[in-house]
């Protein structure tokens, strides 16, 4: 086990450092790994003559493919590793790829740098990398709530999420989280190539981030300076998420800033006609950006110095 500890150093590097693009350029990056595990898997397994029963079953059969690819040496490694602080310090040094506190704010800064500018076609361009929507079909307001969305969601699945499984399963859970995470993002989808397959590697995400989802919900009350309303809002609104799990960040998130979120969104040809998250909310701008961006830096404080005391504990 990495322990607290462990999990504590790769949050701190991940923090300070990122994940280096030089070291990217020559290695690449351990998610990235699994993501190509998990599509030369997809490719194979996934093919359009087979019922749906079939595809679900494969489905099935691929997450259990890329679990043991991922988790496997996940656990030889765990196994080898020396007591005390300096298995804590590798351990720390092996958790580092798989936290993102430090990555998930640069994405979201770079949509709130142009879009405080007014150069809309620059914060559209910056947030086509972290939404799956059409950019060209969002204007200020809808590039903020994406924005705000995206970093609400993705604080629990990429930072509270693989803390909370690294501390509870050691290395191996963290691995093993991550990989899960990942292919629901890969083949998760309601899409006609993965509606089937993907449904397992959907429904384990779904599982796996019940707890984390919740927890980061209630750091974002916690740290909102209007956790009343922040808690009001979050418990009335969650359960209306097309999501079982992102409501709860989101809808922290929303109440926190007094802004709503989620609502009618297009998806190429398609309009989704989806619930408002405080619907009585202010419409979401770039002031608005800005600060649930602060209110991600407290609560990421606020993890790490639980972080610390489970550590010391």
């Amino acid at each position: 086990m990495i322990g607290a500890a462990g999990i504590l150093l790769g949050f701190l590097v991940e923090a300070a450092l990122s994940w280096p693009a030089p070291l990217y350029a020559k290695i690449g990056h351990p998610v990235s790994w699994i993501g190509h595990a998990i599509r030369a898997i997809e490719t194979r397994l996934n093919t359009a003559e087979k019922t749906p029963a079939r595809l679900r079953l494969l489905g099935g059969v691929g997450v259990c493919m890329v679990l043991t690819l991922a988790v496997v040496p996940a656990i030889a490694v765990a196994a080898v590793l020396p007591d005390g602080w300096v298995g804590y310090a590798i351990g720390g040094v092996l958790a580092w790829p798989f936290l993102a506190p430090r990555s998930l704010f640069q994405h979201v800064a770079a949509v709130a740098k142009p879009l405080a500018k007014g150069d809309t076609s620059a914060a559209r361009y910056a947030v086509s990398m972290i939404i799956g929507r059409d950019p060209d079909k969002l204007d200020d307001a809808a590039i903020a709530r994406a924005s705000l969305e995206s970093l609400a969601e993705n604080a629990s699945d990429g930072v509270v999420a693989p803390v909370f499984w690294g501390v509870v399963l050691g290395l191996p859970g963290l691995v093993g989280y991550k990989a899960i995470n990942t292919m629901d993002s890969m083949i998760g989808h309601r899409s006609a190539r993965y509606r089937h397959y993907g449904m397992v590697a959907a429904r384990l995400d779904d599982l796996v981030n019940l707890i984390p989802a919740r927890l980061t919900g209630l750091l974002f009350v916690l740290v909102s300076g209007h956790t009343q309303r922040a808690a009001a809002v979050m418990l009335r609104d969650a359960r209306h998420h097309r999501s079982p799990n992102a409501g709860w960040p989101e809808g922290a998130m929303a109440g926190a800033l007094d802004v709503r979120l989620s609502g009618p969104r297009v998806y190429g040809a398609e309009i989704a006609d989806e619930p408002w998250l405080n619907a009585e909310g202010q419409e979401a701008d770039a002031a608005g950006l800005r600060r649930g961006l602060a209110l991600y830096l407290r609560a990421m404080f606020v993890l790490a110095v639980v972080l610390a005391l489970v550590a010391l504990i």
